[in-house]
């Protein structure tokens, strides 16, 4: 009787500590933080004294009852992350089931060459692409020969259509607005068996989007949303409409608004080396925290 007890306790914790579950893998930028060639005080410590938390945005989806993991971009820190993402998912494989991409910018999709017979010569990995994401892969090289190799096998997806994983976890492109210079640009919409997950790195301005950010939301329990600027102060050597994106400062205006439960749903992401988000001690990352928002970080879990 008391072996009957303990094997039901044990089975009674269990689903407590093996829900599906999203990790934050990382935060930053394409070009990561220190940037090449960054002189200013936000960067030049980092060369000698590296910060290991501060990786290209990524997040790792895993269940550990199905004993699956999925990646989402392929950044050019792919190596450290997956084996991240080994250790959260508990996987015995080091490649996860498949890697879902947003868009052809170089933080989102360099880590694939990684996947190459120079390197872990993978095998039929599934790579989930838009239509021109998938063309773009398949017709340039070094990426085409991922393809011809069979190192990946690309899975087409398509706008607002769910991509059903198992019995209980499904993701969802959705289009928006960005620089769409070789692909266009997706965010995600992952759902779990309880919770749901919205995951926009990249989009130029939340008012060029034909979906409302604020009603998303309140859909949602999690918002991982593009916090590349905090504002334009950040920008002073480039033309600020070259490079558009949602200050952060907008981002809080828009939502002020939202009941409290709401904009704790927010966690901003993909930092610009020159974010004052990056050091959580700063003011701007005070301002976020006494407004309701939160901030990413490198571990964060969220169980779906």
């Amino acid at each position: 009787m008391k072996i009957l007890a303990f094997l039901g306790l044990l089975f009674f914790f269990q689903p407590l500590n093996a829900q599906p579950s999203i990790v934050v893998l990382g935060t930053t930028q394409d070009a990561g933080s220190p940037q090449i060639g960054c002189t200013k005080d936000c960067c030049k410590n980092l060369f000698n004294q590296p910060d290991h938390s501060r990786q290209v945005v990524s997040l790792g989806l895993f269940d550990p009852n199905k004993k699956i993991s999925y990646l989402f971009e392929a950044t050019p820190d792919i190596s450290k992350q997956l084996r991240l993402l080994k250790t959260y998912s508990k996987s015995s494989t080091d490649l996860p089931n498949g890697i879902f991409l947003t868009h052809a910018h170089i933080g989102h999709y360099t880590g694939l060459m990684y996947l190459g017979k120079e390197a872990m010569n993978a095998k039929q990995l599934p790579v989930y692409a838009m239509t021109k994401m998938k063309s773009f892969l398949e017709q340039n090289g070094p990426w085409s020969q991922l393809v011809s190799q069979e190192n990946i096998l690309i899975q087409p997806l398509t706008n607002n259509q769910a991509i059903t994983l198992t019995d209980s976890l499904s993701v969802t492109p959705l289009l928006v607005p960005h620089r769409d210079e070789y692909s266009e640009t997706v965010g995600y919409l992952i759902s779990g068996p309880r919770k749901k997950l919205l995951f926009i790195p990249d989009i130029d301005k939340w008012e060029k989007w034909s979906q409302n950010i604020n009603t998303l939301i309140k859909e949602v329990d999690y918002a991982l949303i593009d916090a590349t600027f905090f504002d334009a102060a950040e920008i002073n050597n480039r033309p600020i409409n070259e490079i558009p994106h949602p200050f952060v400062i907008e981002s809080m205006e828009r939502f002020k608004l939202m009941p409290l439960k709401e904009k704790q749903k927010i966690h901003f992401i993909h930092f610009n080396h020159t974010n004052p988000l990056l050091n959580i001690n700063s003011e701007a990352s005070e301002q976020i925290l006494k407004a309701g928002f939160k901030i990413a970080k490198q571990g964060l879990k969220f169980e779906l």
